[in-house]
């Protein structure tokens, strides 16, 4: 039995390996930088992904104890960046598109334009390519993690989710793992009728994925033992609602945004997958599709607008809005520092990624900006 268990191991990794070095050769024209690598995972660093149709690439800053970004290197992803019809500054309309496992310190980047995800090792502010593997659909946009599960969304072709294993540091798929969304594939524009995003509940036993325009709905599927999916999901129409990003409060609810109210809105979850809006509260601004958690405040991005709208959330999911922070135009994703002092913004018109102070109450200062070489309409932010 031992025997037989080093061989499958043995096997699966050889496999792996196989995998990354084809996808490697077949997609890079560059590989990713060298450099002095320290400890496994990320510290004091905010990575920036471009979705650049020439070659995507995954762009690293060294933040100071101010919250200042400063060039440390980019790296190629190996694939390329996508845009679907009618997007002018979010090319992958979702949110997600860059993910982090701090298990096995690997981020995950995915690449519409080649249907591929790539995977890098990360220390400090260094990114090593490890694999690129096939997204198992069409046009990838979000990725989800949970322990060593790990979940693709499609855009394309009426949606789909294709499920992996983390497997020494590598992603293998798992076999019958994929689920089609069975959204119209010919519904346009594509940027408002594909799905927005993917995400496991905090316990990892549901999957919850946003499809926007194409349905109003929020789908949630339960997640089996093996890591596998649930046939079909629960179905949650929110008719008119244009659920988009994710998110969880502090007590475990889940929050959307929605881009056809302009809002967001509080759920709770049942164990049967059931969506039961506690709150909704709208941003007053244009086009709401983005939300952040950061230190238990909330944070809307409103990209017809260029601001930032902050929230506070109470018992029960009761949502108080703040104030609106102007930002570049174009906002889009947006990610806050682990010690929650800061908040960092994209900008999809210019590809600029604005810095914030969060102070008491989660009020934003503004400190500066930085311009991504290559990343006008891009997105996927993460920060440490």
């Amino acid at each position: 039995m031992k025997r037989a268990l080093q061989l499958f191991l043995g096997t699966t990794l050889a496999l792996a390996l196989a995998g990354a070095g084809a996808g490697a050769a077949g997609a890079a024209q560059s590989s990713p930088h060298p450099g002095h690598f320290g400890v496994d995972g990320p510290s004091h660093v905010v990575f920036v992904q471009t979705d650049n149709l020439g070659g995507n690439q995954v762009v690293a800053y060294d933040r100071s104890n101010h919250g200042a970004l400063l060039l440390a290197d980019t790296y190629d992803t190996g694939g390329l960046g996508g845009a679907l019809s009618g997007s002018v500054v979010d090319h992958l309309a979702s949110e997600g598109s860059l993910a982090y496992s701090s298990d096995d310190s690997l981020l995950f980047a995915v690449n519409a334009g080649s249907n591929s995800v790539s995977v890098f090792h990360v220390r400090d502010d260094k990114l090593a390519l490890r694999q690129i593997v096939s997204s198992g659909g069409t046009f990838p946009v979000s990725v989800a993690i949970h322990g060593d599960l790990v979940y693709v969304l499609n855009a394309e072709n009426g949606g789909s989710v294709q499920g992996y294993r983390v497997v020494f540091g590598f992603l293998l798929p798992i076999f019958g793992s994929d689920r089609g969304l069975g959204l119209d594939p010919t519904a346009t524009p594509q940027f408002t009728n594909t799905p927005g995003q993917l995400a496991f509940t905090p316990d990892g036993s549901q999957l919850i994925v946003t499809t926007k325009a194409n349905g109003n709905d929020i789908d949630v599927f339960r997640v089996r033992g093996d890591g596998r999916l649930s046939a079909a999901p629960v179905v949650n129409g929110e008719a008119g609602t244009v659920p988009f990003g994710v998110t969880f409060d502090a007590a475990g609810d889940l929050v959307v945004s929605e881009a056809g109210t302009d809002a967001l809105a509080t759920f709770a979850l049942s164990p049967s997958g059931v969506a039961t809006e506690l709150d909704a509260v709208g941003t007053g601004q244009k086009a709401t599709c983005w939300v952040t958690a950061v230190d238990g405040n909330l944070y809307a991005s409103n990209a017809g607008s260029a601001t930032v709208s902050d929230y506070q959330v109470g018992p029960g999911g009761l949502l108080t809005l703040g104030a609106a922070t102007a930002t570049d135009p174009g906002t889009v994703d947006a990610a806050g520092s682990a010690n929650g002092r800061f908040l960092y913004v994209q900008t999809g018109a210019n590809g600029i990624v604005d810095e914030y102070q969060v102070a008491a109450g989660g009020v934003l200062t503004e400190l500066g900006s930085v311009t991504v070489a290559g990343a006008t309409g891009g997105e996927g932010i993460l920060a440490f």
